[in-house]
């Protein structure tokens, strides 16, 4: 099954989309942000396009365990989503992704600005990847 990440931001929303075994993430394009029910609908496209039977949306917390605003924000978002598809929505902490995602950007050789550029899809990668590791992992006993 193929599995649609969502990094949802103020002025861009990052994707990325797992391979059919669910085990590898890619990042897939960023969308600038128009309004929530249309950015919704745009996802949704996208979802049916990629066949996805998932779709993951990264949220945000504070440190006593709440979404802070940018995750009450993005579960808003997912509100809208679920009113746009039948596909299953899930909300995932989306800790550190926009730093790790630099942080590869780092390793792999990007020039200074790209890694100043719009790694949005590259966060939703870092996120989905968080989530298909989850999957891989036995269950503890």
């Amino acid at each position: 099954m193929r599995i649609l990440a969502v990094d949802h931001g103020e002025k861009r929303i990052g994707l990325a989309l797992s391979d059919e075994t669910a085990r590898l993430a890619r990042p897939l394009q960023v969308l600038k942000h128009i309004s929530r029910a249309l950015d919704a609908a745009r996802v949704a496209e996208i979802a049916a396009e990629q066949a996805v039977g998932l779709i993951l949306v990264g949220q945000s917390f504070q440190m006593d365990g709440l979404p802070n605003v940018a995750g009450r924000s993005a579960a808003r978002f997912a509100e809208a989503l679920g009113l746009q598809t039948e596909l299953p929505i899930l909300m995932w902490d989306e800790a550190m992704t926009t730093r790790d995602a630099q942080s590869a950007a780092l390793a792999m050789g990007f020039g200074r600005n790209k890694r100043a550029g719009h790694l949005d899809d590259h966060a939703a990668a870092v996120l989905l990847q968080s989530y298909l590791d989850t999957l891989a992992q036995p269950p503890l006993e």
